[in-house]
């Protein structure tokens, strides 16, 4: 049975001045891509990553629509919350925690419209800072077997490896890296790099024990192997992964982008048959 699949939403909002609403999200709010329609212009719009705005001429409605607004989620919000005060951005809420458990802080552009801009509460940010990884190490290696296993169980994955495959997975990559607890000698993180080193690459299995998450551990595994692909891999190789929504803004801090793509499994039925 066909079901629809939503992949993408852009508001439009009526504006006064197409050339100058687009300046002003381009120089002020800072998203680096703009584009224009028509000559003079009557649409326009930019994007920033993940986020797509456009704008459409129509000055009697841009006056009623005054008030407005837009949520827009962010990682790294206090950087960001900075570009704007450089910029002498109209900010009319400040960055505050909310009661409902993110930080906001809102900004009224030229044609009335508030956008609010929000990502994970203050407190948190500045812990997941402070608690860096001191007594942990980064290291150049593939998981043992056992370790592995390890983490596959803290992190409830055993359900997609057993023993017998292990040495399998723990064979194939080009490229990976453990986190030590220096105190304990134990690995409490992993990433792995998959491909065929010319054009292809593919991170997986990045895992880091649950009471070890949230203190820049994950962090620290990707900066390493993001390192390792910047020195390593040919110019316009293309490196992906498959992440839920929900971490995908930590994979954006590393450059990944959401695309479009697609997936096939494998069923058991299939290979019975």
């Amino acid at each position: 049975m066909n079901q629809p699949a939503l992949m993408h939403v852009e508001p439009v909002l009526a504006v006064k001045d197409i050339e100058a609403t687009v300046l002003y999200w381009h120089e002020v709010l800072g998203f680096p891509v703009k584009w224009t329609w028509g000559e003079p212009a009557n649409h326009g719009g930019v994007s920033w990553q993940g986020v797509f705005v456009q704008f459409t001429l129509n000055p009697e409605l841009a006056f009623a629509s005054k008030g407005n607004c837009i949520w827009i989620r962010v990682r790294q919000l206090e950087f960001l919350y900075e570009i704007h005060q450089k910029k002498n951005a109209e900010i009319v809420q400040r960055l505050v925690n909310r009661p409902w458990g993110v930080a906001e802080y809102t900004v009224k552009d030229i044609n009335g419209y508030y956008i609010i801009f929000a990502g994970a509460p203050i407190s948190d940010k500045e812990k997941s800072q402070t608690e860096s990884p001191a007594a942990v190490k980064i290291i150049e290696r593939s998981p043992t077997p056992e370790e592995y296993l390890n983490l596959v169980d803290s992190v409830g994955w055993r359900k997609y490896g057993n023993d017998s495959l292990a040495e399998k997975i723990l064979a194939a990559p080009l490229f990976a890296v453990v986190a030590e607890d220096e105190t304990t000698n134990t690995v409490i993180g992993c990433a792995l790099l998959l491909g065929d080193g010319v054009s292809f690459y593919y991170v997986k299995d990045v895992m880091v024990h649950p009471e070890w998450q949230h203190r820049q551990v994950g962090t620290s595994l990707m900066k390493k192997l993001t390192d390792w692909l910047d020195a390593n891999a040919p110019e316009n190789a293309f490196v992906t992964l498959i992440t839920p929504e929900n971490l995908a803004p930590f994979y954006q801090q590393f450059n990944f982008l959401p695309v479009f793509g697609m997936h096939r499994s494998i069923q058991p039925y299939r290979k019975s048959q």
